[in-house]
Order: structure tokens, then sequence, then C-alpha cells
């Protein structure tokens, strides 16, 4: 295995990685599938006590001050600021951004201590995060989406965990769907493993099927933008090698610069057998994160 794996295909100062697929003209391409107006929510509520990863965790806490604050201002009303009465309250959120439904950053992974276009860490971590592939250089994403129902091909209605995709699966569920897979798409997985979210969190967070290594470089060789599954990580767990731990993302993350989506909820689209669609994700421009709570959709 070859030690260098920089600059990448997109220029050594790139930050954008496999997002560069995504040209106008793909965004056209996908505005004009979308024929009913239908919107697939592809996201999990967050909440304290969703399934996580060791390590990470979600906290989130009412703030009602202002109830009490504003009776005593000068202008107060009987109940609240002014001759109307206003109050509010809001809420103080704390949290892992590698939890729930989210987007990877560039910066997430590393081998060894070399991020993606193999930036030291030494030379990119701060005290908030890293100065450089931070979560708020990631743009905006609109593109043709598809959905490879990987459980409906083998014939269950969930995949085991350590179950390798391959990419003979995916040629497989491409020609039943009747859709193929273009430079600039993201191309999600439906394994079934996400039914277990909140029903069994234990169970969810046990392993996971997932792409293997060879579907990993398949999918760099199509020039797909995005990818992501119904699972809490991306690739099989146990893994295919067991001296190689959540190599599947890191090879994408790292050498090639693939941006992946976790905990994605797939359930619907496989149910109405929707396997094309318009693709959007927007989110939360956090100055060096390492990923963002997203809420992709499928329209169509």
């Amino acid at each position: 295995m070859s030690k260098v794996w920089w600059p990448s295909r997109y220029g050594v100062e790139d930050r954008r990685g496999t997002l560069n697929e995504i040209t106008p003209d793909k965004v056209v391409q996908a505005v004009q599938l979308v024929k009913l107006g239908k919107i697939y929510d592809l996201s999990h509520v967050l909440d304290e006590n969703i399934p996580a990863f060791p390590g990470r965790s979600f906290r989130q806490r009412l703030l009602t001050s202002a109830h009490d604050v504003n009776r005593r201002r000068p202008d107060a009303g009987t109940d609240g600021w002014g001759e109307n009465n206003v109050n509010w309250i809001v809420d103080d959120l704390s949290g892992t951004s590698q939890l729930g439904t989210h987007l990877d950053g560039l910066n997430h992974l590393q081998i060894g201590d070399r991020t993606y276009n193999g930036h030291k860490l030494g030379d990119i971590v701060e005290e908030y995060g890293t100065n450089k592939l931070g979560i708020e250089e990631v743009p905006q994403i609109a593109t043709r989406g598809v959905l490879a129902d990987i459980a409906a091909v083998k014939g269950v209605k969930q995949l085991s965990a350590g179950y390798v995709i391959t990419v003979a699966d995916v040629e497989s569920a491409l020609e039943r769907h009747s859709v193929r897979v273009t430079r600039g798409d993201v191309l999600l997985f439906h394994t079934g493993w996400g039914d277990t979210w909140m029903r069994d969190n234990q169970a969810y967070l046990s392993g996971e099927p997932g792409p293997g290594v060879q579907l990993a470089l398949w999918l760099v060789e199509q020039r797909v933008a995005l990818t992501g599954c119904d699972t809490w990580s991306y690739g099989p767990v146990p893994p295919e090698n067991p001296r190689q731990r959540f190599a599947v993302p890191q090879m994408l993350n790292v050498r090639h610069g693939m941006f992946i989506a976790e905990n994605l909820s797939t359930s619907e689209l496989a149910r109405d057998g929707v396997y094309e669609f318009m693709f959007v994700l927007t989110h939360t421009r956090v100055r060096g994160a390492t990923g963002a709570w997203v809420a992709p959709v499928a329209i169509i």
C-alpha cells in the first residue's frame, strides 16, 4: 500500500473532494427528475436517547428565564414585556457532530496523522477544530440521487452484521431498479439495518452491514459525489479484515475525498420503490467542525 496518496485528483489545494463532480448541468438534471413534488425525509429525529458511538453524546436544555426577567422590565406588562406581554423560550444544545444523521467532513478521519490531501494534523488543528477542511468549506449539495436496495436483492428485510456489500450486489440492484449510476451522483444503500433505530439501540450499534473495499473503489471509479447507508458508520462491522478497523470510510474520506452520510433513513424510499430522485443536503457551516447534523431529502 502506497504511503503517499496526495495530492488528490482535484488538486493540491482542493478542499471539496468528490463534490467537485457536481456540475451546474448535474443540478439541472436532478431538478428535471421532480414530477410529483413529493419529499422523502432521509433523517432521524435527534435527541438524547438516540444510538451513538461510544464517546459521543447529545444534550438539550430548555432556557426559560426570560419569563421572569421580562416581568421585571421597566416597561413590563402584566405577564411579559410590553403591553403585548411577549415572552420566549430558547434551548441550549451540546453534543458531538458525529452522531445522528450527519455528514462527515474531510477532516474527520486520518491515516496516521494525515488527512485528505496530505494535511498534517499538527498543522491544521486549533482549539475550536481545524483551520482547513472544516465543514464550513463543504458546499451545499443538490444532485441526482440513486438508491440501491441491497436487502431486496438478497431477499431479506435486513442484511446481517458484517455483510460485505459487493460490486455484484450493486450491479444486480441497479439492474433490478432499472437505473444506473453516473458521474456526480449520490449513491445510497438500503440494508434494512436502520429499521432497528430507536427500537433496539443495542442491536443497532452491535455491528452493521456495509460496502466492502472493492465496492468503495468502484464508487471512486464511477466518480460518485457522495454515498451513505442506513447504518451508524459506513462499511461492514465486523470488518472484512479483522486487523483493519473502519478501512472503508477511512479510504474514501482520506485518500479520495469522498463524502459520506451516516444514520440515514432509507426505509420509505425502499418501501415505495423510489430509486432515482433529486437529492438535497444542506448543513450549518460551523467553522472547523468535523461533521454536521443534517436532514437530507429525496424529491420526486
